[in-house]
């Protein structure tokens, strides 16, 4: 299983679990599945992360920002199927009505380059290339399916809901991953 992870749980993880990780445990635990490829870190994920909350992803996990722990996603590029989903079942409601042909063009431009469309990308291109040994892959994020944002395209749960992708956030993935013990 491999496992691919939003800025927003990394983020997470800088904030909200490595100031309790006394021992370093966690973080030596993220750092080898990292550099293992178990975890795999988007370049996209990692650009967004140095201008997310002043960089601080970046400066405690330094080790993401080398060139062999991140997964370049130049060649990642959308399907036909994959791009007529973004147009008809990705777009929230009435935004095609609420935007010019060219708007709305320079929309889809901006999300097929943006990290949430590389992780979805990625996922897919994992999936498809691994079937024949069920080797499946999970997308992590904080992300929720909740429209709260105001943004034109559905949330990476939403989508992966569409595309059959598993997704969870990262205390589910603490909960399952091997190698660490979480006690509440």
């Amino acid at each position: 299983m491999k496992v691919v992870i939003d800025t927003s749980s990394l983020l997470a993880l800088v904030r909200y679990y490595l100031p309790f990780d006394d021992k370093n445990v966690l973080f030596d635990f993220f750092k080898k599945k990292i550099l293992n490829k178990e975890i795999i870190i988007l370049d996209k994920v990692v650009e967004e992360c140095k201008y997310t909350s002043k960089g601080i992803v970046i400066k405690t996990l330094d080790y993401i920002n080398d060139k062999k722990n991140k997964v370049n996603t130049s060649n990642l590029l959308p399907t036909k199927k994959f791009y007529n989903q973004l147009e008809n079942q990705f777009v929230y409601g009435s935004v095609k009505n609420k935007l010019s042909p060219t708007e709305f063009e320079n929309m889809k431009n901006h999300f097929l380059q943006s990290a949430d469309a590389k992780l979805i990308l990625y996922s897919l291109d994992y999936k498809k290339s691994n079937e024949i040994f069920e080797d499946g892959v999970i997308i992590v994020t904080e992300e929720t399916s909740t429209e709260n944002d105001n943004k034109f395209i559905k949330k990476i749960p939403q989508i992966c809901n569409i595309l059959d992708l598993e997704v969870k956030t990262l205390p589910d993935l603490l909960s399952i991953l091997d190698g660490i013990n979480i006690n509440y």
